[in-house]
């Protein structure tokens, strides 16, 4: 059995004043795929948000191979090896596509940069195409593949995918799919938050069920 890599224990999250997560509590083995689904609201976003340090859990325990992050300062989390892609994708339009998928990697200074560049493009191999295009250029489903390239540069060793497939059309959802399917093997540990599992049903090993901010019992295997 794998260990785990991501621990959340009775966390619970206010954001302004209104309870987010009310107790939610999960653990992600190391090398696994997981999905976290759930309505709009129930709280998928603001966990993910809480594991990359720009939500302060009120109480519960939040931890990375052992460790507390929440003792660690909010840009500390990609210098872990922890790779964001945000559902509205959080591209800086006038940056290149290479620029934006290069700018986590200033954090992480032991990280050598061409090479997971390099791996960026042999995952996802439209983006060496597009390296030079401006942001602001791109559809809605080209940037959400260089928001997974931007992830996949700095995330070492987990990926957390909010909403991937959310607002794209069905042949790059599919090609999503691809890409996310051919990195099973590869050492990296997972996490999708999404309203439905239409389209990773295949793709994940463990599902998680999240409903106004709480566990959604009971918590089982994909099939």
């Amino acid at each position: 059995m794998n260990a785990p890599l991501i621990e959340i224990e009775d966390l619970v999250v206010d954001i302004r004043s209104m309870t987010a997560l009310r107790g939610f509590s999960m653990q992600v083995d190391k090398g696994a795929m997981v999905s976290l689904v759930g309505r709009n609201g129930a709280g998928k976003t603001t966990l993910m948000r809480s594991i990359m340090g720009h939500l302060k859990p009120v109480r519960g325990r939040l931890r990375f191979e052992g460790q507390d992050l929440s003792a660690r300062p909010r840009h500390a989390r990609a210098a872990l090896g922890i790779g964001y892609m945000p559902e509205d994708r959080c591209l800086v339009p006038q940056l290149t596509v290479e620029e934006n998928i290069l700018l986590p990697l200033w954090v992480g200074r032991h990280i050598e940069r061409k090479a997971r560049l390099d791996f960026v493009y042999e995952v996802i191999a439209e983006l060496a195409e597009m390296r030079d295009r401006k942001a602001l250029l791109l559809s809605g489903g080209q940037q959400k593949l260089v928001a997974l390239g931007r992830a996949l540069a700095i995330g070492t060793k987990c990926l957390l995918l909010d909403e991937p497939f959310e607002g794209i059309a069905p042949a790059l959802s599919e090609r999503l799919a691809e890409v996310l399917a051919s990195l099973r093997g590869k050492a990296l540990t997972m996490l999708m938050a999404q309203s439905d599992m239409n389209h990773s049903r295949e793709l994940v090993d463990r599902e998680f069920r999240i409903e106004r901010g709480a566990n959604v019992t009971p918590v089982r295997a994909a099939v």
